[in-house]
């Protein structure tokens, strides 16, 4: 799930004249998910196309960043994909300045969208008034995750309330001689615990003024350190194997009882579900820790490279149309462990951490945005280096202010 890649100095490169080549039906889709939850997930999306009489050629591509440079190679040398996969922020933004994707009002028009969608999500898919992606769901990256089996061996009574609960926990686990914390040793993991740590510890406003005003004065400020000082004490409660390791990895180690805790995306549901283990029996979630903590609305979405081929144009409609259909939308997000963007299904048809997610768009003051949606991806790709510093060194905290400063600076 590596969110960053720098696209501007990419496609400058390559940037030629894309060639409206005829696709016909078949919809040749990019995407990155290869693990078993995500595999199975999109499966669904491929039913649904099928479903609405087109064939699905399946390129996925492991790795979001390797997928994601495929697809804009391909795009800026001629052989476009029909669609391709990228999150929920300012990652193709560049496409979209340099005419290289089809909009798709037609469908955004006739779902509405504009009163459908949360504002973080049409906030990015919408550009100068154009949708130019379709969000297939949404995923919050900052949840808590735990084994019910692990908890109890350690005594742990239940879920914390607080930061002093939650670190009283990680201690009852670590004296029990398990992982207290699994976390996979990679930036884009490094970067949403911090992100996670910036809302629950810092808070809302501190999140706001750092990643969306990226006002450099709230580095130095007392909730900003605090929240630099957990993060470098959250590192005593992990394992020696955590450098490297993929996140389905690492959410395998919760999975198995060997791990007590994980914040990790509601796709590592997913991993959950391909292990047959259910959500209130044999593992546990929380978003924050109070009821009316703040949610980050992330997601995933697929955009529509240029071609004047109407056969080609014909495929990207359908496959949207496909996708954010309501029994697409119920299968697929059952699948990948996120919610679905529509407010008009049932969610009693899913787990009991989805229903806690479906609760929480229903307040909008609870909603934030990803943090690369606010940023541009250069500025994203600095934090996070600056952060995973941080992390697998010594550094100091007046050092990884320093490097955050410097960060922000455009």
């Amino acid at each position: 799930m590596n969110r960053n890649l720098p696209l501007r100095p990419l496609i400058a490169a390559l940037l030629v004249a894309a060639a409206g080549t005829s696709h016909a039906q078949k919809a040749e889709v990019i995407h990155w998910w290869t693990s078993g939850g995500e595999s199975a997930a999109v499966r669904e999306l491929a039913n649904a196309y099928q479903k609405a009489g087109g064939t699905w050629v399946d390129a996925a591509v492991a790795g979001g960043a390797n997928a994601r440079a495929t697809a804009i190679n391909r795009i800026a040398g001629g052989s476009p994909p029909t669609a391709a996969l990228f999150n929920t922020s300012k990652q193709y933004r560049d496409l979209i300045a340099e005419g290289m994707l089809n909009n798709i009002d037609a469908v955004a028009a006739k779902e509405g969208w504009d009163k459908m969608l949360p504002a973080p999500i049409l906030n990015s898919v919408r550009v100068n008034g154009h949708y130019y992606a379709a969000p297939v769901n949404i995923h919050n990256p900052s949840w808590f995750w735990y084994s019910k089996a692990a908890l109890q061996k350690a005594g742990v009574a239940g879920e914390p309330k607080s930061l002093d609960e939650f670190f009283a926990a990680l201690d009852k686990l670590k004296a029990a001689g398990l992982t207290p914390l699994a976390i996979g040793g990679q930036g884009w993991q490094e970067m949403l615990t911090f992100s996670a740590l910036l809302v629950h510890v810092g808070g809302k406003d501190t999140y706001l003024k750092f990643y969306q005003a990226q006002d450099a004065s709230v580095i130095d400020s007392e909730p900003f350190r605090r929240t630099l000082t957990t993060m470098r004490r959250l590192r005593g409660y992990t394992d020696a194997g955590s450098a490297g390791r993929n996140w389905n990895d690492t959410t395998a180690l919760v999975i198995n009882g060997k791990a007590g805790f994980l914040i990790m995306g509601d796709w590592a549901k997913g991993e959950f579900a391909s292990a047959k283990q259910t959500a209130g029996k044999e593992y546990g979630c929380f978003s924050g820790f109070s009821p009316t903590a703040p949610y980050i609305i992330a997601g995933d979405v697929f955009v529509f490279p240029k071609t004047a081929d109407a056969q080609a144009v014909k495929a990207q409609h359908t496959l949207a149309a496909a996708f954010t259909g309501p029994a697409a939308q119920v299968a697929f997000n059952q699948r990948k462990g996120s919610i679905p963007i529509r407010t008009d299904v049932d969610a009693s048809q899913f787990d009991i951490c989805a229903q806690a997610g479906l609760q929480a768009l229903k307040d909008p003051s609870r909603h934030l945005a990803v943090a690369d949606m606010l940023m541009t991806p250069d500025m994203y790709g600095n934090v996070q280096d600056a952060i995973s510093k941080f992390w697998n060194s010594d550094a100091s905290i007046d050092a990884v202010s320093k490097s955050l400063r410097s960060a922000l600076k455009p």
